[in-house]
């Protein structure tokens, strides 16, 4: 019984006693307070002894299964095959780890953090007049500490950022003599992935961050075939705005059907007109590629949109805020929703759904057949990445290599 009929019981006894106590019988009162307090015992054990309403109504919680973090190792690569630890050092000199952090089932596209007295500071190389730019961690207050390479003998190498190709700055650790040393993540098991910056705008400048202009966003990644081989610039002089002569790529944007057709993926206006998706490779690099709707001559950029909806969906952001749903068509000219359909670490797997339910794989083609991955990128813990003309973005749609 609850404890709000417990009181209404409580005063209708109290009432009876009133009416009773009138009749001036002491017997009668007696009996009247003995019957309350039975009463009231009663009651209390009924209340004690009955199922909780609270426990009885409560739903069954699911039992979340939780990745343990993945710690890969930062090292810089000799030509002879040896590894040297990558460090930061504070500004008492003394050293602290660099690691790419695995906190997902993918590796495709790891943080690259500083852990200074058990915090995981962020790591990002800043913007910078010169050639070579700086890699460094950011401290709460603001304090940057710059990462190095250590060798045997004790020597710090700093590491750069040496150039930029599209949305991608390759970094190296250079010794004093001019030599680079590639900049890798290795996991316990072996696995290689190449730690660069990665950039989302095309401007120089990304962010602000603690007082700091931030270049690009320190990230572990697949390896990619060709930037290994690269041609990097020997000095370190003042470089101008970033221009490349890299004459442009189109990669198509397709949805594959369970039996291997490829659909078309359109930008589709309130009207019904369709517009091209394309990936656009624009510099010698294709492991990292913008996606855009071409619409009426302009590039719309295409993002995941922050939504409470099951699945996230997927747009262009017209330059008034206009928004275009992003389609597969199928032979019949039936539109397929592209969606966000989950999350692991920093990627957004990315799926068409055709009328059966089947989620089917999003994939950017080249000319050439080379094949990218279609995936949302987030490059904050945040919720809302950012947002265009009043659009809360959720992450950046991109094509990566495999």
């Amino acid at each position: 019984m609850s404890w709000k009929k417990l009181s209404s019981y409580y005063n209708f006894k109290q009432i009876n006693c009133q009416i009773m106590k009138k009749s001036s019988k002491p017997f009668i009162k007696t009996i009247c307070l003995n019957l309350f307090i039975l009463g009231f015992l009663s009651l209390f054990t009924a209340c004690n002894n009955g199922p909780s309403e609270e426990k009885t109504s409560q739903p069954e919680t699911e039992e979340i299964v939780k990745f343990n973090d993945i710690y890969w190792n930062v090292k810089a690569i000799q030509p002879d095959g040896q590894s040297l630890d990558v460090k930061v050092f504070n500004t008492a000199g003394d050293p602290f780890d660099i690691k790419a952090i695995q906190n997902s089932d993918q590796d495709n596209l790891l943080d690259v953090k500083a852990i200074v007295d058990g915090e995981q500071l962020p790591v990002k190389i800043l913007v910078s007049k010169q050639q070579f730019t700086p890699v460094v961690a950011i401290t709460n207050n603001g304090n940057v500490y710059r990462l190095k390479a250590i060798t045997p003998e004790g020597e710090q190498i700093q590491v750069i950022g040496v150039v930029r190709f599209g949305n991608i700055v390759i970094m190296k650790a250079v010794t004093q003599k001019g030599k680079f040393y590639g900049v890798k993540a290795i996991s316990p098991t072996g696995q290689l992935n190449d730690v660069k910056g990665i950039k989302i705008n095309f401007q120089e400048r990304e962010m602000t961050s603690r007082g700091h202009n931030i270049f690009a966003h320190v990230k572990a990644m697949h390896p990619a075939s060709n930037e290994d081989n690269f041609k990097l610039p020997k000095k370190n002089v003042e470089k101008g705005i970033y221009k490349s002569d890299f004459k442009r790529i189109m990669w198509n944007i397709k949805a594959i059907t369970t039996d291997g057709k490829n659909l078309d993926v359109k930008a589709i206006d309130a009207e019904g007109n369709t517009f091209d998706v394309k990936a656009t490779q624009d510099s010698e690099q294709h492991s990292f590629m913008n996606i855009k709707a071409f619409v009426e001559g302009t590039e719309l950029p295409v993002k995941i949109m922050e939504s409470t909806d099951e699945y996230a969906p997927i747009k262009a952001i017209g330059t008034d805020g206009t928004i275009y749903d992003i389609k597969a068509l199928t032979e019949d000219n039936v539109k397929l929703d592209v969606k966000g359909i989950s999350r692991s670490g920093n990627i957004i797997h990315v799926k068409a759904i055709d009328e059966n339910g089947e989620l089917l794989a999003v994939k950017a083609f080249a000319p050439d057949g080379k094949l990218n991955q279609v995936k949302g990128i987030k490059i904050f813990d945040r919720e809302i990445e950012m947002k265009v003309k009043g659009h809360p973005v959720y992450a950046h749609l991109k094509a990566i290599n495999q």
